[in-house]
């Protein structure tokens, strides 16, 4: 039988948690004089919450008959109390690793998150993943996790990468809460019977399935719902969030980086006179760095409560109604006895960024000052390390003969394009909107070399390893500026630099397998904003740079894509020019 979350305390802890409401132990907190949040009646209640370690034992008027001196008893008056937001949809590898988020999600009230698994997948072996799973819940964040079924791209190894044992080994992890999100929906609707038995399967075991259904019609959705999809976040208008209600769907209003929807969502709700609420969401979806600076879930329910939401209702949003539709309400998203202690402060109900956040049970927000716990976590035993490209760019991996070419028409939408230049040249011209474009493989065994319109007019030479599969990616006007770039990027050891002539301009190290950082997330803001004004310069006229990188060769958007098997056409399924060996 498959543990679910709900199983975790031992029966020693529990019988000691008894002992709390019988008056033979003291509790370790007690939040009195408060203010509370009664999610099932949707109403403040006032009394005293008593904590024993990291779990709520009791809420209601009475007092702790015991009491010691280790004992902390905060005066809660004119205080709000409410649950720990939840984040329920975060791709917690944007540059940052997930400690990272988690730390800065928790300083601001956002105690769960629920993560994509997809890096740890595909970059770390099935145990020691499993095994970091375990030891990321060993901080005071709340960590939980999706279980992919498909890798969002066409690798190389697709059939190795995605296994009947590895994803089931992911799905039965008691941490693991969700199956998706399914981005490859369309080749279940086609007879794929492998990811069907894994969405079966999750079914099976109580766990939701999330889609991935942008522009989804009713049709669509519909046969969604019959393969037992549960929800989905992709809803981008008022009327696509009613579709997905109507049709039994439980829908996420997205505020993120390259989708900053939830104000105009709701604004278009409202004028159709909506205002039931509680089969609603709400997300950042993988923001970047940079657009967290006014908060995480603490900053969508202002702008939700701005928008006309209810106070109450907007908390729920990222509460109550997530933990109720992860089948978690028994131990999130509420104040009530049986409840990890994560708890949020308010100064009012006007304000959702807290004074003060207790995550299971401590403080890691005191005083309005953050304080979560600082500690280095052994990133190195699972593998991820400072990248080592022990290998050397030569003058025939720039030959580039494609016919077509790669063309952006915003952030993250590829079309394809007749080639217009002569690619055999040193340099494009400075007028052409053109550049060299080439994927590499990470361990220099095949590359894929185009060119690319409109990722910048003015660029010598740009390189990331920073890719949706870790593989490298280079960019500029000149083939010289490729290989410096290159060089650049494995002196660093991995990350995003971008050089001019003269050497290096701008740069972010990814000392973690050369897809996340170790610097706080203050840092990772400042050298994210300094890369966009520095493509900016050169000619990048979109709004987020990362997000390019990161979808180049994510095949669940159109048209066409740079992926490790070749050029693809995402409607046809079809390889159009294949990657080369080296």
């Amino acid at each position: 039988m498959v543990k679910g979350f709900s199983h975790y305390w031992t029966k020693i802890e529990i019988r000691r948690q008894l002992d709390v409401i019988r008056g033979k132990t003291a509790p370790t907190k007690v939040i009195a004089n408060a203010k509370w949040l009664n999610s099932f009646r949707k109403s403040w209640m006032e009394g005293n919450i008593w904590i024993y370690h990291d779990r709520i034992v009791y809420v209601g008027e009475r007092f702790p008959d015991v009491i010691t001196e280790s004992t902390e008893i905060v005066d809660a008056t004119n205080k709000y109390v409410v649950p720990g937001y939840i984040e329920h949809h975060a791709h917690p590898f944007q540059l940052y690793h997930p400690l990272t988020l988690a730390q800065y999600a928790c300083e601001r009230g956002t105690t769960t998150m629920i993560n994509d698994n997809l890096m740890l997948f595909l970059q770390i072996d099935k145990k020691k993943a499993l095994t970091m799973l375990d030891n990321l819940q060993k901080t005071p964040a709340t960590m939980l996790w999706w279980a992919r079924y498909d890798a969002q791209t066409e690798l190389l190894d697709g059939n190795e990468a995605f296994t009947f044992s590895k994803v089931k080994a992911w799905l039965d992890h008691p941490y693991v809460v969700q199956g998706g999100e399914l981005t490859d929906w369309l080749r279940v609707l086609q007879g794929d019977d492998t990811i069907l038995h894994w969405m079966l399967d999750t079914k099976d075991i109580r766990k939701p399935i999330e889609g991935h259904l942008p522009g989804a019609g009713e049709k669509t959705i519909t046969q969604m719902a019959l393969l037992g999809v549960d929800g989905d976040h992709e809803a981008m208008t008022g009327e696509e969030v009613l579709r997905r209600l109507d049709l039994g769907m439980t829908a996420s209003l997205r505020y993120s980086s390259i989708r900053p929807d939830l104000p105009g969502i709701l604004q278009e709700l409202h004028a159709a006179g909506f205002r039931q609420y509680d089969h609603l969401l709400m997300t950042t979806d993988g923001s970047t760095p940079g657009f967290m600076k006014k908060g995480v879930m603490d900053h969508l329910i202002k702008l939700a409560v701005e928008q006309g939401v209810p106070f109450i209702d907007a908390v729920g949003m990222c509460t109550y109604n997530p933990a109720k539709y992860f089948h978690m309400e028994d131990m999130l998203g509420m104040i009530a006895p049986g409840r990890i202690a994560n708890l949020n402060l308010l100064t009012s109900t006007e304000e959702p960024l807290p004074t003060d956040v207790l995550a299971k049970g401590e403080w890691v927000r005191r005083e309005s000052q953050p304080c979560f716990p600082r500690g280095e976590f052994p990133w190195e035993t699972y593998g991820l390390q400072p990248l080592e490209l022990d290998w050397e760019l030569k003058k025939e991996d720039f030959h580039f003969s494609l016919p077509i070419g790669v063309e952006m028409v915003n952030e993250v939408i590829l079309k394809p394009y007749r080639l217009s230049n002569d690619l055999s040249l040193e340099a494009l011209p400075p007028s052409s909107e053109e550049c060299f474009f080439m994927l590499i493989d990470r361990n220099g065994k095949w590359s894929v070399t185009t060119a690319m319109k409109g990722f910048a007019d003015n660029l010598y030479g740009f390189a990331s390893s920073f890719s949706n599969t870790g593989d490298i990616i280079l960019i500029g006007k000149s083939k010289q500026g490729l290989l410096a770039a290159f060089n650049e990027l494995k002196k660093q050891k991995g990350g995003i630099v971008l050089v001019d002539p003269e050497g290096p301009v701008a740069s972010i190290p990814l000392t973690l397998s050369g897809l996340m950082s170790t610097a706080s997330m203050e840092t990772l803001m400042a050298k994210e904003a300094a890369m966009k004004v520095a493509l900016s310069e050169r000619g990048y006229r979109f709004s987020d740079p990362i997000y390019s990188l990161l979808f180049f060769s994510a095949t669940h958007l159109p048209y066409i894509r740079v992926t490790q098997k070749g050029i693809f056409d995402v409607k046809k399924k079809k390889v159009l020019f294949p990657s080369i060996m080296r």
